[in-house]
């Protein structure tokens, strides 16, 4: 955790799981993710989550700013390369959609102004390439995700029918399921 360098920095907050968290792996983090501070408003909270399942070794990092969450998700047999690694892809993700995060003025404060003024070259236009309508029968959970496997899809979008609110099913990792429900 960043403490006593001041107040104008991130706030990273580390936590573990199935892994112990040495000085060694809070300081790699802390370092790779102290890169990001030239992007981001003083006083930013950065949570970021380390865990370790078999072989895997994956960082989960989660950065609110208004309006958004800027987030990545990293695995390798090497904690310190998901580090590495998580760092490059959320740096890539800011520039890719810098327009994006920042063209709602309240979001701009969630930048710094050296960020919103640079100019990138990336190409960060969104081009959707394909629309697809489809019925929406109502159905259950359950059912969707035999609907998703029929299908031979990743997730599924549909009508609940206990809820009668439109949700999404997805694959997980390790053949299981997730549900997406609205919150108003």
């Amino acid at each position: 955790m960043n403490q006593g360098k001041g107040l104008d920095i991130m706030r990273i907050t580390i936590t573990g799981r199935n892994i112990e968290l040495t000085e060694g792996l809070k300081a790699a983090v802390e370092d790779k993710l102290g890169k990001l501070e030239k992007y981001f408003a003083p006083d930013t909270e950065v949570f970021v989550t380390l865990s370790v399942e078999k072989e895997r070794q994956k960082i989960e990092v989660t950065i609110p700013v208004k309006g958004n969450i800027v987030r990545s998700e990293q695995v390798s047999n090497d904690m310190y390369v998901s580090i590495d690694l998580v760092e490059e892809v959320i740096e890539r993700q800011l520039k890719k959609y810098k327009k994006k995060l920042i063209s709602k003025q309240q979001n701009a404060a969630s930048f710094r102004k050296e960020f919103i003024e640079k100019e990138t070259d990336v190409d960060d236009e969104i081009r959707i390439i394909r629309t697809k309508r489809f019925d929406m029968k109502p159905m259950y959970p359950e059912d969707a995700c035999v609907q998703m496997e029929l299908l031979g899809h990743n997730f599924f979008v549909f009508c609940n029918a206990e809820s009668e609110e439109v949700n999404v099913v997805y694959k997980r990792n390790g053949n299981t399921y997730g549900l997406i429900e609205p919150e108003f």
